[in-house]
């Protein structure tokens, strides 16, 4: 029954192999999610996904593969794989559309629904499943557990429509996506892969060191040695104003997860493109000449450009091309010096990469940083880190 699953996971992009399908097939043998559909998704998951950035899409898999109960086995599989028909009707429960639970009726109040679920109680002699009267499971009924009613009295079981294909089909994870906008924690994590640990902090006790000295010299001998820190330079550069107002936020959450992750971050901003002028804080008051900045930090420094490159290309390509200055270089030449003077640099976008064809200004700076402009998500930015590491 799990073939689908696999081919599904394999068709969402997810590295699943044989061995990881082998396994998660021995661990469903072994009773470990039996009865519990959540247990199920779970398990699966643990098995089959190895990166957290998977996880958006091994939801969206696992409710393409378990969506409906066509999907469920015959009954020769289910004996060979011991697993009860009542946990897989759970586990598939039925999804209710907006148009299927508009056109359920409700009861019309308490008092009637309680004489109706006492007509049903002197009626029924069996169990029931998926039907719209019965008191039983799955279905429209008023009555019963994991189905759908407007106003109903739930019966045993541990209620419907918050579990199961609701679980996975929440996407609790699509932030997580390596094509999605990132989160700050995401962003945090994608930024340690620029750090360089040394030995430049303030004296710590070296435990290791101390137990070897103590055992050779027989009696307590404390050994001390620096603390670890980042000691990567990282100048951060952002496009404030105009366009870049629409991506506010997400600038805001990478330079409060660059100074997080960055014992030394420095920080400029520019407005549009480069110019022979930096701003050293947001309100734009105080300034510094770029040229100063150039020499200050040296080749190892890492610069990280951050702006949606969207302008008029005279901004790039022109003298007094600036909006809001007679600038007497382009702005081209100061990319160009920056480029050279940190050889480690990259240039993010917050705007989505779909659109970056249509300005040409985009292409133009893309140009000049020979194609390390990268866009403002998981894949992206691990992808520019790479390349400056």
């Amino acid at each position: 029954m799990f073939q689908p699953f696999f081919l599904t996971l394999r068709k969402m992009g997810l590295p699943v192999g044989l061995g990881d399908y082998l396994g998660f097939l021995g661990v469903l043998q072994a009773g470990l999610a039996s009865n519990d559909p959540d247990a199920f998704y779970h398990l699966a998951r643990m098995s089959l996904v190895k990166d957290e950035r998977q996880f958006d899409r091994f939801d969206r898999a696992f409710a393409e593969a378990f969506a409906g109960l066509e999907a469920l086995p015959d009954a020769a599989v289910l004996q060979a794989l011991d697993i009860p028909l009542d946990w897989l009707e759970a586990a598939m429960a039925r999804h209710f559309t907006a148009e299927e639970r508009a056109a359920v009726q409700a009861m019309g109040g308490l008092d009637a629904l309680m004489q109706a679920l006492r007509d049903r109680l002197a009626e029924q002699k069996g169990r029931h499943a998926g039907g719209s009267k019965w008191v039983g499971t799955g279905g429209t009924s008023p009555f019963g557990h994991g189905g759908y009613n407007p106003e109903g009295v739930r019966i045993g079981g541990p209620g419907g429509q918050r579990r199961a294909v609701k679980v996975w089909e929440a996407r609790a994870f699509r932030d997580l996506d390596a094509d999605a906008d990132l989160a700050p924690r995401n962003l945090k994590l994608a930024l340690r892969s620029l750090r360089r640990w040394a030995r430049t902090g303030p004296q710590v006790l070296d435990l290791k060191a101390t137990v070897e000295a103590t055992a050779r010299q027989g009696w307590l001998d404390v050994r001390e040695t620096r603390a670890r820190q980042n000691a990567v330079n990282l100048l951060l550069f952002l496009d404030i104003g105009g366009s870049m107002d629409d991506h506010i936020h997400a600038t805001s959450a990478l330079f409060g997860a660059a100074r997080s992750e960055f014992h030394r971050l420095t920080v400029f901003y520019f407005h549009n493109c480069l110019y022979e002028t930096l701003w050293t804080d947001a309100p734009r008051s105080q300034s510094q000449p770029t040229q100063d900045v150039l020499r200050r930090f040296g080749p190892q420094t890492r610069a990280i450009f951050v702006g949606d490159a969207a302008m008029s290309p005279y901004e790039v390509a022109a003298k007094g091309g600036s909006v809001e200055h007679w600038n007497p270089e382009p702005g081209e030449v100061w990319l160009r010096r920056a480029r050279a003077a940190w050889p480690r640099s990259m240039w993010i976008n917050p705007a989505p990469e779909s659109g970056w064809r249509f300005t040409q200004s985009t292409g133009m700076i893309g140009d000049i940083f020979d194609g390390k402009m990268v866009p403002l998500t998981l894949n992206g930015l691990t992808r520019g880190l790479k390349e400056i590491t």
